[in-house]
């Protein structure tokens, strides 16, 4: 099989969530083997298009008329302005496959085009719109009866989840980043669905860059990522609470990030520093000084973030749901639990600090069996579900 020429058009590309994190380093692996890739993704740089070696970008803006689904994330309803231009960039560099990231205005335009050049169209799937939708109901839900608020919520997940899967059905093979997500496509869209995991960056992300002293006894509790309802981070201010009520007060909370739940946090927490959304060296600090990663979210698909903190040495306590079940080891690296049991076990290990560290030691061993290069290649593998003929 000839490496496949893919034209690659991904929901978001300069924002901090996980399709831009990932697409960020689908791109720097194309470039790293030479391959020919076109990226098609909108930001803030006037028209540009550029080309190294293989590799091929266009980036095009949005307009005034974007809407903002969160404070780094929008929706431009005039972007079918760029249409030639994107026609044009497509032709010229004659793709095998257009592969999308989801229903936004670069998913629709990808299908669009697949559909019109008579290209296969490969879909992976990277964040529960469903889910999303029915947790940000809250502000209409949290005014009606409990009965009511959950039938609610069930009838535009199950409305959603319809919705999207019929968008994704038009691709011919489908990734997704974990097994549970992969059944449910393949069950729904009645296409083949493969593993698209998320990588590490081992060096940016490592026990190396602690700053704290040894000396410092105080348990620094860490989360990074939005700040927003579907996250459930208002679990956080319940853990200082039932921590406190434990007897448990040498601890902080470190929280990296912003969101429309930022001024709720504050409010309640009176343990915590926020120092916003951090990057580079300022991040890889932020993770290293951590002893422990909180992530409470129920709707993540992988979990980028809980991957970096094991990278950092730091294990972490997630839920049962979503994506990062799949990464943390229970008891080895972190804890897998319900809502309820994250006090216990931060509990635990507030009071067996050997254990944390072992903890500590099997989390960066963990991630550093994990790599980009691994990740991308499966998807390349993928691809010949979609071009059987290459």
């Amino acid at each position: 099989m000839r490496v496949p020429r893919v034209a690659y058009l991904p929901d978001s590309f300069h924002e901090i969530n996980g399709v831009a994190h990932t697409s960020r380093n689908f791109v720097a692996y194309a470039e790293r083997h030479a391959l020919p890739f076109l990226c098609i993704r909108a930001g803030t740089r006037p028209h540009t298009f550029e080309q190294v070696t293989e590799l091929r970008t266009l980036e095009l803006r949005r307009s005034r008329a974007a809407v903002r689904i969160e404070k780094d994330l929008q929706f431009d309803p005039l972007f079918f302005r760029h249409t030639s231009v994107i026609r044009r960039e497509l032709l010229r560099f004659k793709p095998d496959l257009i592969h999308i990231t989801g229903p936004s205005e670069l998913g629709i335009f990808g299908a669009y085009f697949a559909w019109e050049q008579k290209i296969p169209l490969a879909a992976s799937w990277h964040t529960n719109v469903h889910e999303y939708a029915a947790r940000r109901l809250d502000w209409l839900t949290r005014r009606i009866s409990k009965p009511a608020a959950a039938s609610l919520e069930q009838r535009v997940e199950a409305s959603s989840l319809w919705a999207t899967t019929r968008f994704y059905s038009l691709a011919r093979v489908l990734y997704a980043p974990n097994e549970e997500l992969c059944r449910m496509l393949e069950q729904a869209t009645h296409r083949p669905c493969h593993l698209m995991q998320r990588g590490v960056d081992t060096v940016q992300f490592s026990p190396e860059h602690r700053t704290r002293s040894i000396d410092d006894s105080t348990l620094v509790l860490g989360y990074v990522g939005r700040l927003s309802v579907e996250k459930n981070v208002a679990l956080l201010a319940r853990l200082e609470r039932g921590l406190l009520d434990l007897g448990i007060s040498n601890f902080r909370f470190l929280i990296v990030g912003h969101g429309n739940e930022q001024a709720g946090l504050r409010a309640s927490l009176t343990r915590a520093d926020f120092p916003g959304v951090l990057r580079g060296a300022e991040l890889s600090r932020a993770y290293a000084d951590m002893d422990l990663f909180v992530f409470p979210s129920h709707t993540d698909t992988f979990g980028n973030v809980v991957l970096e903190a094991l990278s950092s040495g730091v294990p972490a306590v997630v839920t049962p749901g979503g994506g990062p079940k799949y990464i943390v080891r229970d008891q080895e690296t972190g804890f897998v639990t319900s809502d309820e049991g994250f006090v216990p076990a931060i509990a635990a290990l507030a009071e067996n600090r050997t254990r944390l560290a072992q903890m500590r030691t099997a989390a960066r061993a963990y991630a550093l069996a994990c790599s980009w290069d691994a990740v991308f290649d499966r998807v390349y593998e993928g691809y010949r579900d979609a071009l059987p003929a290459l």
